[in-house]
């Protein structure tokens, strides 16, 4: 599934560049082991911004080696650590990880980070955040419901995430109270953001694509006794285009969206939602198309079914997100 096509050019490509710790557990949920890849940028003497990176799949399929290609372009180009992180897939642990499970693992992933990237020659405090498809979804709530912070058995009452991982010195608390789950800049690639009317649509039935491909029965994704219909607040509290703050409340770190023409899994005008979404509350993002693409440009390799190619299509859109991680980091 994980091409590795790419993986013996250099351009994209160069372990001299980089030391590599592969499938590092930083947490294990119910005793579910969750990894991450850091790349760390060799012969750099000062700490190094950082860039966390979340896989996309429809919360369903795929694991952070889809991403391999990007992680090794960026470390093996820019002077960035690169954290490739895995989190619980819905499918996960006999297909009974709920939706704010999987949150709490990538909100415990920026807690972990943040702890520990320095001995990776990362800066705790230069840290962006990237994602594609579902992978931009959970950036896109890192980046506005960071601040929600509570027990998991509270959460149909509270609608707070319990993060996977917790600094043994810190309360539930004081990670909201001191905002440790901000980050400096976020880029958003052709996500979807309203799992409210997605829900809606079908996505706990069959009619959603990604439970076939994960081999799995469909089913409520907060459990069996709720539904978008009877119960559109809960739905809402884990959409993220619910959930901006107005810019005099708190003002979130720059995003940057991207989209691609010819996408008809996210398409441009749900990606403008978002962007108008974040308009009304006076947040700062920016918004790039990437020209007659198709979904999942950024996947490695060469992908058959979108009839994308990292080099041709991948590269390029890097270009402008590490443009805009410079500018921000």
């Amino acid at each position: 599934m994980y091409s590795k096509k790419y993986s013996q050019d250099q351009k994209i490509n160069n372990p001299g560049k980089y030391s590599l710790t592969k499938n590092l557990i930083w947490s294990s949920p119910q005793n579910f082991d969750l990894t991450m890849d850091i790349y760390s940028p060799k012969n750099v003497s000062k700490h190094c911004p950082v860039i966390v990176m979340f896989h996309g799949g429809g919360f369903l399929i795929r694991r952070k080696e889809i991403l391999n290609n990007m992680a090794q372009y960026i470390a093996s180009n820019h002077d960035y650590v690169v954290c490739n992180v895995n989190y619980r897939l819905l499918r996960d642990q006999s297909n009974t990880v709920m939706f704010n499970d999987l949150i709490g693992d990538a909100f415990g992933s920026i807690l972990w980070i943040k702890e520990n990237i320095h001995k990776y020659n990362g800066d705790k405090e230069k840290i962006g955040i990237t994602g594609d498809s579902a992978g931009a979804y959970i950036c896109s709530m890192i980046t506005n419901l960071g601040d929600k912070i509570g027990k998991k058995e509270d959460f149909e009452n509270t609608f707070a995430f319990e993060p996977t991982y917790l600094p043994p010195d810190k309360s539930l608390d004081e990670i909201s109270e001191e905002n440790l789950l901000s980050v400096k800049a976020s880029v958003l690639s052709y996500g979807g953001y309203n799992f409210y009317k997605f829900a809606l649509r079908g996505a706990e039935t069959y009619k959603n694509i990604f439970w076939w491909l994960a081999f799995s029965k469909p089913r409520g994704v907060l459990g069996k006794k709720f539904n978008p219909v009877d119960h559109p607040e809960i739905y809402k509290a884990i959409s993220p285009i619910y959930n901006i703050p107005d810019v005099s409340q708190r003002k979130l770190p720059p995003q940057l969206l991207t989209s691609a023409t010819k996408d008809r899994i996210s398409p441009v005008k749900m990606i403008k939602q978002y962007a108008n979404a974040l308009r009304d509350k006076n947040q700062e993002f920016e918004y790039w198309e990437h020209l007659n693409r198709n979904h999942a440009y950024l996947d490695s390799g060469k992908t058959i079914y979108a009839g994308n190619d990292f080099k041709k299509d991948g590269v390029p859109a890097l270009k402008v997100m590490m443009n805009f991680f410079d500018k921000h980091l």
